[in-house]
């Protein structure tokens, strides 16, 4: 039943207000009717008493009688008008409830989804591990990185230079692998709002212009070790001897002299075909064919002169188009120099000799950086390199305080002698080979416990091998360049731009892989089988050696419980504002705010 007016004040109250207004209006009329009655009785008692005729007391009965019904009718009127707006008022105020309750339910029913949203967020950050960052001292030099697969080396590149180009510095890479390893990290790098240099070689080697400002007694010497690359055998007395040979044939030719003259002049003093070709072609003039002709003297050491010469030749002329087509280049955060794998083994070998020979030349006439690592040089596959060439590199970025990190593929004679030499930092990779194994286990030593988390092995299983290759930026670069937006998120680029995100975040919603972990010794079976992404980094410290099990995966800086900081540091500075804030398994909470990003590794821990 609708409610009366005793059961609802609200209406009560509006019906009350409605008719005290009512009241006031009316009061004249009601007034007015009271006299027209008043008047009625009289002329009733004056008919009574027979002083007035009752055809003229009827007459006037119904003439007060007519105004006073008229006046009671717009009472009455009145009356209903006032109870219709009180109807009218109570249903815009029940629409208005209404309204207002629905309103209030739709809201109450976005706040419940939102809570059951964050509960289910907070449910699965809870279950996640905390990851903490695995950092080397600035003051190291270099890092070894021995042994790992393409898709290893791809993540490891990818997280070392994320961490660079975003904090500000600057990348080298120089990809032997043939693995197109630095895919992911050239799309990082465009999606952070840099325009990467790639080149790729041989067919970038015309618009390669590395080395063209050398002096030419060091332009000898990077020539003459592109040369020794086939020549395992020969040793340092026979690099200068090379090295003579071409130093005076650069003193012939003058400065600025290019690869093409330096195979003219050697072929003019090997005596190998027709010079008027060259001659023909401007590649030589006739006054330097001739102090070619007489730069050694006769007899048998003349013919020891040709057959180098004629060796020179045949190894340089795989780079006769070298910066051929050279033009001026915008500068770039992240250069790639790779090669192409349908080049041969051979022409790569050469090419990437003469890149780090020259780029080590370039390096020892800088001048020394005041900030360590700002300028970071990764050679990918540096076994593919002369001892002394690594040898050369290692000196220039140590001179430069340049970093340098190294990965070999596998641990051959030559990696062995230089591994973890110096002041620098050896990290250990999946090893395959038994034999690698054994050498990596008896680096780090046998007794040390790891703690590996089953979501970097659900991870590594569930990436396929690398696919693709390398697209040449050189050839379609623009020196007007549009000013990008600077603002841009490490970990939102990471995944939506590489495959290790966006495997990640399919990855990490089932929760079963999210907590678990399991120890293993670090002995060679166990190396052979380490996940993909794994790197048990060893360092010095005054201390004595570190050993870290680091996760390479660079999708980790996406996830929620991850911090820049290490798990000592962290510690410490949770135990320095409150000794109480220690959680009961040891580790402080994850959301503190991390110190500068260094170059660095992410670390699980449950």
């Amino acid at each position: 039943q609708p409610p009366t007016d005793e059961d609802d004040p609200a209406r009560l109250e509006i019906l009350r207000r409605e008719r005290r207004q009512e009241d006031m209006l009316n009061r004249p009329v009601r007034r007015f009717r009271k006299s027209m009655l008043v008047v009625i009785a009289l002329i009733l008692a004056v008919a009574a008493a027979g002083y007035l005729a009752w055809s003229f007391a009827l007459l006037g009965l119904v003439a007060a009688g007519g105004v006073a019904g008229i006046c009671t009718y717009a009472l009455v009127q009145g009356d209903r008008a006032v109870k219709h707006q009180v109807q009218e008022q109570q249903a815009e105020d029940e629409r208005r409830r209404r309204q207002r309750d629905r309103e209030l339910f739709r809201a109450q029913e976005e706040h419940a989804q939102r809570y059951r949203e964050w509960q289910e967020s907070k449910d699965r950050h809870d279950k996640q591990l905390t990851w903490y960052a695995v950092a080397v001292p600035d003051e190291l030099d270099r890092i070894d990185v021995a042994g790992g697969t393409l898709p290893g080396w791809s993540a490891l590149i990818t997280l070392l230079g994320a961490t660079r180009l975003y904090s500000g510095g600057h990348l080298t890479v120089l990809d032997l692998s043939e693995g197109a390893i630095a895919k992911d990290l050239i799309e990082l790098a465009r999606k952070g709002g840099d325009d990467p240099l790639v080149w790729v070689l041989p067919t970038d080697l015309p618009k390669l212009d590395l080395g063209a400002t050398l002096k030419p007694e060091a332009f000898a010497d990077v020539l003459a070790h592109v040369v020794s690359v086939s020549e395992e055998h020969r040793s340092t007395r026979d690099l200068s001897f090379d090295n003579a040979i071409l130093e005076r044939v650069l003193e012939v030719l003058g400065e600025n002299a290019t690869i093409s003259q330096v195979t003219a002049a050697l072929r003019a003093l090997a005596q190998v075909g027709d010079p008027r070709d060259d001659l023909r072609f401007g590649l030589l003039t006739a006054t330097q064919l001739e102090r070619i002709g007489t730069l050694f003297g006769r007899g048998v050491s003349d013919r020891v002169v040709i057959e180098r010469a004629w060796a020179l030749e045949s190894q340089l002329r795989k780079l006769e188009s070298l910066g051929t087509e050279a033009v001026r280049l915008p500068p770039a955060r992240l250069r790639v120099v790779s090669m192409d794998r349908q080049a041969g083994v051979f022409g790569n070998r050469v090419l990437g000799t003469y890149v780090a020979t020259a780029l080590t030349h370039i390096l020892r006439q800088s001048p020394a950086s005041n900030r360590p690592w700002y300028h970071t040089i990764i050679v990918a596959g540096a076994d593919k390199l002369r001892g002394d060439v690594l040898d050369r590199l290692m000196d220039a970025c140590e001179t430069s305080r340049t970093g340098l990190v190294l990965t070999y593929r596998s641990l051959t004679p030559t990696v062995r002698e230089r591994l973890g030499r110096g002041h620098a930092a050896v990290a250990f990779m999946r090893l395959g080979n038994a034999e690698d194994a054994r050498v990596a286990s008896e680096h780090v030593g046998t007794e040390h416990r790891l703690e590996l988390a089953q979501l970097t092995e659900t991870i590594s299983a569930s990436l396929a091998g690398l696919d693709g290759a390398y697209i040449s930026t050189v050839a379609q670069v623009e020196d007007d360049r549009q000013d990008r937006d600077e603002s841009h998120d490490l970990a939102g680029d990471i995944a939506e731009s590489t495959e290790w995100g966006r495997t990640a975040d399919k990855i990490s919603e089932k929760e079963r892989v999210l907590q678990r972990s399991r120890e293993f010794l670090v002995e060679p079976h166990q190396l052979q089988q380490l996940p993909t992404t794994s790197v048990i980094v060893t360092d010095a410290t005054a201390q004595g050696r570190r050993v870290r099990l680091a996760d390479a995966n660079p999708a980790i800086l996406s996830f929620p419980k991850t911090t820049l900081g290490e798990l000592e540091d962290v510690r410490d500075a949770v135990l320095s504002l409150d000794p109480r804030a220690q959680d009961g398994d040891g580790e402080p909470p994850a959301n503190l705010g991390p110190p500068p990003p260094r170059l660095d590794w992410r670390k699980g821990r449950q």
